[in-house]
């Protein structure tokens, strides 16, 4: 599947099965692959296949920022002066706004510098590699839109508006991949669309990192071990798939449209076979004038690559403890460090209560992830729930969603952090390093009284709105009587303890040489 089909909204005897009385949400943090785009890379243009595709509106409204030295300073003449920077830099400087539009230049004949164009001999909304379309933009606000049915519309989770008291409790991140920051951007204008934001609301803050630092994604460019596992488990993939008859059909089916001089299409070939998985996809998603030949669009066909992609990139994840924690451990321990967090601040049982708590209470209640399909099947896979053939399709989410039962006391106030924004715990002897934190603690290393605080919480995921049930969570006492997908938060937070790296760069650079299999079973989900 290409382009995500949203199931119909929960009917009220399903959002009472989901959403039990006696269990109260209390944090939910939304990871989003960003939306339908163009493929990362040109390929097939002998099928005819336009290298560039017309379906980028944005580029033509662009806005930035620029520092303009000659507007008026006198509305800010009463600032302190200690606020400038030594470089100039500082709040009394004022910045207009440059509007733009961007036009895409290509190599030409004999080198020549040439506009690209599209299908039609567009010069205009023309989209670069992996760019986010028209058409992904749509589908990602559609997200942001069912979020709100749900969380604001049906449950009465998040206010209808956005205001200055209560944007501190929004945690929006992305990586540094323009499609994904792009797409949250997308699903937040959904989910909170200009009408519903208060007229104070000051600019929000998006989290983002370095890329030699990212988690939010399976960060083979910057972790070397990482990348040297992805290469066994790619290479072993190939040696299983490369003589065997589901390639053979492929090559039958695709073969004449590969390259000339390599007609056979294999896991390692020129282009790899994941390669060719990503334009059949983002052409299947787009319009009739950027589609390859019918051979392409083949059910079999696109099951066999899909089948044999889902190997070649999660396996991993699967089969080595290694590779969970490497690959998306670090983001599975901050995603698990937030929720125990919030376990930890007081709670109110009372909804009119809880409403006026939220617009106090610091910490985060609301998260939206931008990121990616490696990181969506990455957390499936390493909580061992995800299948075997089904690649995730564009603007798939995941939502992971913290309860506390209604018979479990609020905790008590001194475990929770004076009142001020979530963003302190960022910051040098920020909440998060406080000895009373115990999210990146390992649960063995817990006392009896840490363990404890953990009680009466529950941690369900939802897959494209559908439950997922974590292998480790079935075991008698690590689930919600009755309800296997609500798995405690002290299980939940054992099992990703077990690959949460306690120094991510470090271990990325040991071990290079060492054995990329592990030599004995290590099953995801435990």
């Amino acid at each position: 599947m290409t382009t995500l089909q949203p199931r119909p909204p929960y009917t009220d005897a399903e959002l009472a099965d989901l959403y039990p009385a006696h269990l109260q949400l209390q944090l939910v943090q939304v990871l989003l692959r960003h939306g339908e785009r163009t493929p990362v890379a040109a390929r097939f243009q002998n099928t005819g296949l336009p290298a560039f595709w017309p379906y980028c509106s944005a580029v033509r409204h662009l806005r930035s920022a620029v520092l303009d030295p000659d507007t008026s300073s006198s509305s800010s003449s009463s600032s302190s002066s200690s606020a400038t920077a030594a470089d100039g830099s500082g709040p009394d400087n004022k910045f207009s706004t440059l509007a733009w539009k961007r036009r895409l230049e290509t190599f030409g004949r004999d080198d020549q510098a040439l506009l690209a164009a599209g299908p039609r001999a567009e010069l205009d909304s023309i989209c670069d590699m992996g760019m986010l379309t028209d058409k992904g933009r749509e589908t990602a606000t559609a997200l942001g839109r069912r979020l709100r049915h749900l969380y604001v519309d049906r449950l009465g989770f998040l206010p209808p508006t956005v205001s200055s008291s209560t944007a501190d409790s929004l945690y929006l991140r992305a990586t540094p991949i323009p499609r994904a920051l792009e797409s949250m951007q997308q699903a937040f204008h959904g989910l909170y669309p200009p009408h519903t934001r208060a007229e104070d609301l000051p600019p929000l803050t998006v989290l983002g990192r370095p890329i030699s630092e990212e988690t939010l994604f399976p960060n083979e460019g910057n972790c070397r071990r990482f990348a040297a596992l992805a290469r066994a488990f790619a290479k072993r993939a190939a040696e299983r798939w490369n003589d065997s008859e589901d390639m053979a059909y492929l090559t039958k089916r695709l073969g004449k449209y590969m390259p000339e001089g390599s007609p056979r299409v294999a896991v390692d070939a020129r282009p790899r076979l994941s390669g060719i998985m990503d334009t059949i996809n983002a052409t299947q998603a787009h319009g009739p004038d950027t589609k390859l030949p019918r051979d392409f669009y083949d059910p079999k066909v696109k099951k066999i690559i899909e089948t044999i992609g889902v190997e070649e990139w999660y396996a991993g994840y699967r089969e080595s403890q290694e590779y969970r924690t490497l690959g998306i451990g670090s983001l599975l321990g901050d995603i698990t460090a937030r929720m125990v967090g919030s376990a930890e601040r007081p709670a109110t049982a009372d909804s009119q209560q809880r409403q006026q708590h939220q617009q106090q209470q610091s910490g985060v209640r609301f998260g939206l992830s931008g990121c990616h399909d490696t990181t969506l099947a990455g957390i499936l896979a390493s909580l061992g729930a995800f299948g075997h053939d089904a690649w995730p399709p564009f603007t798939s989410h995941i939502a992971v969603e913290l309860f506390r039962h209604s018979s479990t006391p609020p905790a008590p106030s001194s475990s929770s952090p004076s009142p001020r924004s979530w963003l302190s715990v960022f910051l040098p002897g920020g909440s998060a390093a406080s000895p009373n934190a115990i999210g990146r603690k390992k649960t063995s290393d817990l006392s009896d009284a840490e363990r404890k605080r953990l009680d009466g919480y529950y941690v369900r995921l939802r897959y494209n709105d559908q439950p997922v049930t974590i292998p480790g969570c079935r075991t008698p006492g690590n689930h919600l009587e009755g309800d296997e997908s609500f798995c405690t938060l002290a299980a939940f937070k054992s099992i990703v303890d077990k690959f949460t790296p306690t120094d991510w760069k470090q271990q990325c650079r040991a071990n290079i040489d060492a054995p990329a299999f592990p030599s004995k079973p290590e099953p995801a989900g435990h």
